[in-house]
């Protein structure tokens, strides 16, 4: 972040942030999502149903990979991230930290939360196209695994 401009990383914290809150809706959307469908899906071989039923099956261990590993780590990292911001703003500004470290932090808090509570509107309402996108994913790693 040093070697980075201020835009450049407002924009990298913006991602980072934006990665913890599609990461989030992902462990949302497995856990709301039901087995059922998929199963018709897997008779007439569907790609990626049977992985979408591996998914549900493992819902626990993926969303808590998705929300907690994943989640965490870019809270962390984005938090970070803004302190580096924070100090660049009192460099070039010759600003008083305080201010701008409560008002920096307070906007990527906001910007998470309503992420988040965006994120798991459309995870609830979407779960199981969700889920199923993220079966055809993991079949196209398993394929090329296969293949290797």
């Amino acid at each position: 972040m040093d070697n980075v401009s201020l835009y450049g990383a407002i924009f990298i914290v913006l991602v980072i942030v934006l990665l913890g809150i599609f990461f989030d809706l992902l462990g949302i959307a497995v856990t709301a999502a039901e087995e059922t469908p998929f199963h018709s899906m897997a008779a007439s071989k569907v790609r990626g149903s049977k992985e979408s039923i591996t998914i549900i099956r493992n819902a626990g261990a993926v969303a808590n990979f998705f929300n907690d590993v994943i989640g965490d780590i870019s809270g962390i990292i984005s938090g970070l991230a803004t302190g580096v911001i924070v100090l660049k703003l009192v460099a070039k500004f010759a600003i008083q930290d305080t201010i701008i470290n409560v008002l920096l932090t307070g906007v990527i808090a906001a910007i998470t939360v309503g992420g988040k509570a965006i994120g798991k509107e459309i995870a609830l309402r979407h779960s199981n196209l969700i889920v199923y996108k993220l079966g055809v994913i993991y079949s196209l790693f398993r394929k090329q695994n296969k293949n290797k």
